[in-house]
């Protein structure tokens, strides 16, 4: 069993804000840096969810209708060895996203509410091998961010209308991470740290701001491992921790402090992969973030917890490998809360992932 019978083939889609751990959606891998050989690989995803909520009672129960729009994600990878101690790998992934808006004419409450995020990150890792057992990676990661949010609806208030756009802005962080392997059990564990990274967007709101928003993206650590438990047979997981926590959005037109308010959460993932044939291998997983202390949570992110399964399977043929895979994610119930009162509560959700991806050994 030399290679990996990963849930990658299902690319791990717990996806965004209101999914996964805070607004997670690669989960920033680094997997790539451990396979043999020269490698490339692409992926695709696409998530199909489901978030519905009822007003309250002081706004006469409307519905919200979908918050949640659809969206895609890709990745890119690269690796290969320099010589038998040192190789490098080039990675771009999606890690941060968000897609909510609250129909207009539906909810009272929060009625044209919406918020965007979108982010492109390149990371390089240099790995080297210490012996056959142990090796360390790191690397520097560039991180391309945009933003725009606003708020509307009676929940608000007086601070209903505002909106605001943050201007693309890259910023520069590292990885670092150590491992330990057994190849002849298909052994591995991974643990690996990624930086925190400042950014400084340029800011336009309705409120005439002109001075620029300090936003700060989470630190993060992410533990990887997988060990064969029998013939053809690997069990795997994860476990991913970051501090969205220090995802302040304060804008200086803005008079209600942060636009974000997101806790700091740890997510984890088990799954058993099965080899059927030299070239066909398929896999099994489950997902699980705890549930915050509050049930009360932003509108922009109205979840809380959630846990997922989910299927894949890979075909080799020739230096090719197809990997595809399907998610079924039950974000956790949630009331949307400005000023600490519930303003809508959701209940019932739910989001479909499915994601393809093609490598290339070389």
């Amino acid at each position: 069993m030399k290679k990996t019978l990963t849930a990658g083939a299902a690319l791990l889609l717990t996806t965004s804000l209101a999914y996964a751990v805070g607004l997670d959606r690669s989960g920033q891998p680094g997997g790539i840096i451990f396979e043999e050989g020269s490698y490339a690989e692409l992926s695709f995803g696409f998530v199909t969810p489901s978030l519905e909520g009822t007003d309250a009672d002081v706004f006469g129960n409307s519905d919200t209708g979908n918050i949640a729009e659809d969206f895609g994600i890709i990745g890119l990878g690269y690796k290969r060895d320099i010589n038998e101690e040192f190789s490098f790998a080039i990675i771009i992934d999606e890690p941060y996203g968000a897609d909510v808006s609250y129909p207009t004419g539906e909810s009272l409450a929060l009625g044209g509410t919406e918020a965007t995020l979108d982010s492109v990150a390149v990371t390089g890792l240099l790995r080297y091998k210490i012996d056959t057992n142990i090796s360390v990676f790191g690397g520097i990661r560039a991180q391309s961010t945009e933003a725009s949010v606003t708020l509307d609806g009676l929940a608000y208030g007086p601070l209903a209308g505002y909106s605001v756009d943050l201007e693309r802005h890259t910023g520069y962080g590292y990885t670092v991470g150590a491992a330990y392997e057994i190849p002849e059990i298909a052994l591995r564990v991974a643990l690996t740290y990624i930086s925190e990274i400042e950014h400084e967007f340029g800011t336009s709101d309705n409120a005439g701001s002109v001075a620029d928003t300090e936003v700060t993206t989470p630190q993060a650590i992410n533990l990887d491992f997988q060990t064969g438990i029998a013939a053809d047979t690997l069990l795997f997981g994860s476990v991913r921790w970051a501090e969205y926590s220090v995802v302040l959005v304060e804008p200086e037109g803005f008079l209600g402090g942060s636009l974000t308010d997101i806790d700091d959460a740890t997510g984890y993932t088990l799954g058993l992969g099965r080899r059927f044939s030299d070239d066909f291998s398929g896999s099994i997983s489950v997902g699980f973030e705890p549930e915050g202390s509050s049930s009360l949570v932003s509108p922009l992110a109205p979840t809380n917890g959630n846990y997922s399964v989910g299927l894949g399977g890979q075909y080799s043929i020739d230096n090719v490998t197809l990997s595809g895979g399907i998610r079924y994610i039950v974000p956790g119930d949630a009331s949307s809360a400005t000023a600490d009162t519930a303003r809508a509560d959701f209940t019932d959700s739910s989001a479909v992932a499915v994601g393809m991806k093609v490598g290339y050994s070389f």
